[in-house]
């Protein structure tokens, strides 16, 4: 009996997986996806219990101001309230997003470099710089929450204690300035976050990348602001010096500051500079600090796409 002949070609085996009939998704809903799960991710849901402790404990701490103000309108109605919505407890709100920033903005990108998932993403129909917009949409957007959330809190425990359509209509002129300060913080926190988190994929570097640049600057631009203010004669120039004027530009915390102090206008005759400020000084630099805003976020912006167009995805 002859021996069969071997097969010159391959030979296919059907093992019973099941056809997919549905329609696929393209592009727009990956990106959506993409940007909820990274959104989920920044306040660890979806991940361990331990991911979350940070995320909420920041959350409660950024909100108590608002808290205390509710509680104090409703014991001392006539006190008025103790919180602005721009202002915000800047302090509190400067370290708070520091440590948010710092820690969660790894979360979203390093971990995908350190486990070599990038190709896995872009495998599919998106981009690289689909997957940069879409991870710097959900830290925004997270961002947003913490800066936001505080102030509409904030906003209800005002407005619940106020009597009168034109007093409610009021509080919401106040709280409309203080979303749009909140949202510049957000975006350009974000950006440099991501930014300096995605220049490397281990977790604790990346922390470090991130929070040693932004704590430092903070700390240089006050101790430099304060130098300068030693030497502030306001009658004999009116104006604080330069040096105190221009060292808000070293830290995105102080520049924000001098953003919304250009913003705000000269402070009311016959109050003190610093006690109108409490904030940064920017002297007559207002709009050199609205140009560094809008360059540093569109240079953080165009150095995360950059990034991630250059990674390697083998």
């Amino acid at each position: 009996m002859p021996a069969p002949q071997a097969s010159s070609g391959g030979v296919i085996h059907n093992i019973g997986y099941r056809r997919y009939d549905e329609q696929r998704l393209g592009r727009p809903q990956i990106v959506r996806a993409l940007t909820w799960h990274s959104l989920r991710s920044a306040f660890g849901i979806g991940r361990g219990a331990k991911a979350k402790i940070l995320p909420v404990l920041l959350f409660i701490l950024i909100c108590l101001p608002a808290a205390v103000n509710a509680v104090a309108l409703a014991t001392n109605p006539s006190g008025g309230p103790i919180v602005s919505y721009d202002l915000y407890l800047p302090q509190l709100r400067i370290v708070t997003m520091l440590a948010f920033v710092a820690f969660e903005a790894p979360n979203l990108v390093s971990s995908d470099l350190r486990t070599h998932s990038l190709p896995l993403y872009f495998a599919r129909p998106i981009s690289k710089t689909d997957y940069a917009l879409a991870k710097l949409m959900a830290f925004v957007l997270a961002c947003l929450a913490m800066v936001e959330i505080p102030l509409i809190l904030l906003y209800i425990g005002n407005a619940s204690q106020v009597h009168g359509p034109s007093a409610v209509w009021a509080q919401t002129r106040q709280l409309g300035p203080g979303l749009l300060y909140g949202a510049a913080w957000a975006v350009l926190l974000a950006s440099i976050g991501l930014l300096l988190a995605s220049t490397t994929g281990k977790r604790v570097f990346a922390i470090c990348a991130v929070g040693i640049p932004l704590f430092f600057s903070w700390i240089l631009a006050n101790v430099l602001m304060h130098i300068g203010g030693q030497v502030f004669n306001p009658i004999a120039s009116g104006q604080p010096p330069a040096l105190e004027s221009l060292a808000g530009l070293l830290s995105p915390f102080t520049l924000l500051g001098g953003v919304l102090r250009w913003l705000q206008g000269p402070p009311k005759p016959g109050v003190p500079i610093r006690q109108a400020l409490q904030q940064t000084i920017i002297g007559h630099f207002g709009p050199l600090y609205g140009a560094v805003f809008v360059l540093l976020l569109a240079a953080a912006v165009a150095g995360l796409i950059a990034r991630y167009r250059r990674v390697s995805v083998a």
